[in-house]
C-alpha cells in the first residue's frame, strides 16, 4: 500500500509560480511511475503529466508544455511539479498519482493510488 500526500498548492496571480510535492510512502517508490491529474469544478478530472520509475521519461498534456516540469527524487520518495506562468484557467484541484510499472497513462482509472489533492487557484 503506498499513501500520497500532496502539498504545495495555494493562491498566485497569473504569471505566478507554485512547486507542489507528493511524497510516498513506502519502500518501493521507485518502482512506481507517477504523475498529476487535476480537475476544475464543473469540468472532468484530466491528466497533466507523467513520469517514468528512473525519471528519465516525461509526458505532458499540451496545455501545460512549457509552462509545467516534473521531476522526482527517488531518495526522497517525493515526486514534484513546478508550474510556471500560471493562468486562471490553471485553476484546480491537483492529485498526485502512482502506478506499478513504467510508461505514463492518460486515465485516472489506470493508476494504483491516488492523493486527496491540494487545491491551486490562479487569479487574473
Amino acid at each position: 500500500q503506498v499513501q500520497l500526500v500532496e502539498s504545495g498548492g495555494g493562491l498566485v496571480q497569473a504569471g505566478g509560480s507554485l512547486r507542489l510535492s507528493c511524497a510516498a510512502s513506502g519502500r518501493t517508490f521507485r518502482a512506481y511511475g507517477m504523475g498529476w491529474f487535476r480537475q476544475a469544478p464543473g469540468k472532468e478530472r484530466e491528466f497533466v503529466v507523467g513520469i517514468s520509475r528512473s525519471g528519465a521519461n516525461t509526458y505532458y498534456t499540451d496545455s501545460v508544455k512549457g509552462r509545467f516540469t516534473i521531476s522526482r527524487d527517488n531518495a526522497k520518495n517525493t515526486v514534484y511539479l513546478q508550474m510556471n506562468s500560471l493562468k486562471p484557467e490553471d485553476t484546480a484541484v491537483y492529485y498526485c498519482v502512482a502506478r506499478v510499472g513504467d510508461g505514463s497513462r492518460p486515465k485516472w482509472e489506470e493508476y494504483d493510488f491516488w492523493g486527496q489533492g491540494t487545491q491551486v487557484t490562479v487569479s487574473s
